[in-house]
Parts: structure tokens; C-alpha cells; sequence
């Protein structure tokens, strides 16, 4: 009786000695960890692009959704927008945020989803008036790799300067609950 009272004693102490600690060495440590932890985590997303609302003639608008879904196994924290270059087989080219696209925090609980969407003007095809474009890329915010899926949309018309595509990405917008 009396080395179970002696062993209880010791447990208690030792829980109450590791509870006396100010929280500010171990805090720093877990807000580190955490923040490697959510920044690595972006390799660790599935992406799937599409189906598309697609453009069906030249001048009309089509919009691809892009979602994104946390398959790491942990809370992963998307710092920034999505990146987007399209690949016309010899020219890449970056497509430009949408002016209302807020840059910030996006935090994704396991197997939560976000999403985000690829709005473009289609083109003519063959003209110098569009991209002929083969494959797209999509970077997320703290991965070390884009995803990279084929364009099945048709062309995309250029801006006026004939090189820009006439094409914008959103940010991320929650889904689901």
C-alpha cells in the first residue's frame, strides 16, 4: 500500500513539475513544427482539374474548377494562390490572378477540400490571336512540384498585347462546411 501511495506521489509530482514551465520554449516549438508541418504538407494534396463549364465557340468564357483535398493526414495550411502556367508546346505562359483574388491563409482540415477556378476567353483556332494549349500546371503555395494535367478546352484568346493569355485564376475558396 504504502509503494503504491509512494508511486502516486511521484507521478503527481513529476506531472506537476513538467505543467511549471512559462510555455514560451515549448510554444515556439510547436508553432515551428506546426508551421513545417502545414508548409510540407502541400506535396502531400490531391488536385483534380475539371470537368469543365468550357468555352464552346471562339470569344465565349469558360471556367475549369480546380480542387484541392488534404490527403496528409494533418491540418495543412495553403499560404498564398494558386499558380497556373499554360503550356502551348514551346511557349509557357503564366496566367495572372483574378483582381479580386485575396491573397491570405487558407487552412484545409484533414481530407477537407478547397477549390479554386481557371476563368478563359476561348479562341480561334490556328489564329495569332490564341494559344494553342497543350498542358496545364498548377502550383499550390509551398509545394516543391506543380500537378500537371492536359488542356482538352481548346485555344485561349491573347489580350491585346498578343502575348497574354486572356485567362485568370481565383483564389481559393473554401468548400464543403
Amino acid at each position: 500500500m504504502r509503494a503504491t501511495s509512494l508511486t502516486v506521489a511521484a507521478l503527481a509530482a513529476a506531472l506537476l513539475l513538467t505543467g511549471c514551465d512559462d510555455g514560451k520554449d515549448a510554444a515556439d516549438a510547436d508553432s515551428g513544427k506546426e508551421s513545417k508541418a502545414a508548409s510540407a504538407c502541400a506535396d502531400q494534396l490531391a488536385v483534380q482539374f475539371g470537368p469543365a463549364n468550357a468555352a464552346p465557340a471562339a470569344g465565349d468564357t469558360g471556367n475549369v474548377p480546380v480542387t484541392v483535398t488534404n490527403r496528409s493526414g494533418a491540418k495543412c495550411v495553403l499560404d498564398g494562390l494558386p499558380g497556373v502556367e499554360l503550356d502551348a508546346g514551346g511557349t509557357v505562359t503564366t496566367v495572372a490572378p483574378d483582381e479580386a483574388a485575396a491573397t491570405g491563409k487558407t487552412t484545409l482540415a484533414k481530407e477537407a477540400s478547397t477549390s479554386f477556378t481557371l476563368t478563359y476567353v476561348r479562341g480561334e483556332g490556328g489564329g495569332t490571336k490564341s494559344l494553342a494549349v497543350k498542358s496545364v500546371k498548377i502550383s499550390l503555395p509551398g509545394a516543391a512540384e506543380p500537378h500537371g494535367f492536359k488542356w482538352s478546352y481548346g485555344d485561349i484568346a491573347l489580350k491585346s498585347d498578343g502575348q497574354t493569355p486572356d485567362a485568370s485564376v481565383t483564389g481559393f475558396q473554401q468548400s464543403g462546411d
